[in-house]
């Protein structure tokens, strides 16, 4: 059996590394369950084959590769590989995966029960609700409210937004899609209408970003993108704060004349001072949306899936490819 181990900090272990799924791996290659490195100086690499990384893995180097001659593949059970997979294992040819896939999948579910309620106005009617502690006529006080017909922009045909547009296949919803990297003919098989990025803005009553934070991308959504968005829409962010020029969304929240439901910011998470706080024209939420609680079981389950191929000498379900790093997150 080949010779693996676990690499990722102590609390990502604890969190992630479930019994079951580490008795799967156990049965696939030799490794110790209870051994997690959080470092590489004195670990013992000579004979290894595989790293199992998480979250708090330290950087694989060139001087790391030196001392495991043998390693040829690393299983990430998180989403991106660039924090800690170098340059010197590509040189290598070490074959990566990820569970990318399985932490879009809560991401994804968070999206569409976010855009659900932004189009059914929950937010505002919540918090109305609250301060009035009566009933109100919120038919005649939110008249564009509801969700049939409604137009739902998605920036990104990512692993993310992919699974955004198909989960909201369902509702009687008009999706528009805009990735500059995607044939019209694939993003109308996802179920959503090819457009560009200032049709999408200005049409989208939610407009959701599902772009990877690159040095194209960042701070694409500025000024004049917002000012192209209707009166009253709402921007979702579940991808990266650095996307969003933030003084411009600060801008339009503070006049109230947007909505935002904002999962990240820049910065991370926003400093004590700063009046999106208390903004009743944005949610905040910390940084959620991805595998929370029992979710990050779905990470170790695919990891243990890719260990089980591995091992079987059969090849990753979920590769990462070197080339296309720089369009992915």
């Amino acid at each position: 059996m080949a010779r693996a181990a676990f690499a990722m900090a102590a609390a990502t272990a604890r969190q992630v590394l479930h019994p079951a799924a580490v008795a799967r791996i156990a049965a696939a290659v030799d490794i110790h369950p209870d051994v997690v490195l959080d470092g590489f100086a004195r670990a013992d690499l000579a004979d290894l084959e595989l790293l199992i990384t998480g979250w708090g893995c330290p950087p694989v180097t060139a001087d790391v590769l030196a001392a495991a001659p043998r390693l040829r593949a690393i299983v990430h059970t998180a989403g991106t590989v660039r924090q800690h997979v170098t340059d010197a294992c590509w040189e290598r040819g070490i074959a990566v995966s990820s569970a990318a896939a399985a932490n879009a999948v809560p991401v994804a579910e968070y999206a569409v029960a976010m855009i659900v309620l932004a189009g059914k106005r929950v937010p505002d009617i919540a918090r109305e609700f609250r301060a009035a502690r009566a009933q109100r006529d919120w038919n005649a006080l939110h008249p564009d409210a509801g969700n049939y017909g409604a137009t739902v922009g998605l920036l990104g045909a990512s692993l993310i937004g992919r699974r955004v547009a198909d989960l909201l296949r369902p509702f009687d919803l008009e999706v528009l899609l805009h990735d500059p990297y995607v044939a019209d003919d694939e993003v109308r098989a996802l179920g959503a209408a090819p457009v560009g990025l200032d049709e999408l803005f200005a049409r989208g009553g939610v407009v959701s970003l599902h772009a990877p934070l690159l040095p194209s991308t960042r701070g694409m959504v500025d000024a004049r993108l917002l000012g192209l968005m209707r009166d009253g829409a709402t921007l979702l962010n579940t991808a990266r704060g650095g996307i969003v020029e933030p003084a411009a969304l600060e801008r339009e929240l503070l006049s109230g004349r947007l909505r935002a439901i904002l999962d990240v910011t820049t910065p991370e998470p926003l400093p004590p001072d700063s009046p999106l706080w208390d903004c009743d024209a944005v949610l905040l939420t910390p940084h959620v949306a991805g595998s929370k609680g029992n979710e990050l079981r779905r990470l170790a389950d695919a990891a243990a899936d890719e260990v089980q191929r591995w091992a079987a000498g059969r090849p990753f379900a979920h590769p990462v490819r070197r080339e296309l790093l720089p369009l992915t997150a």
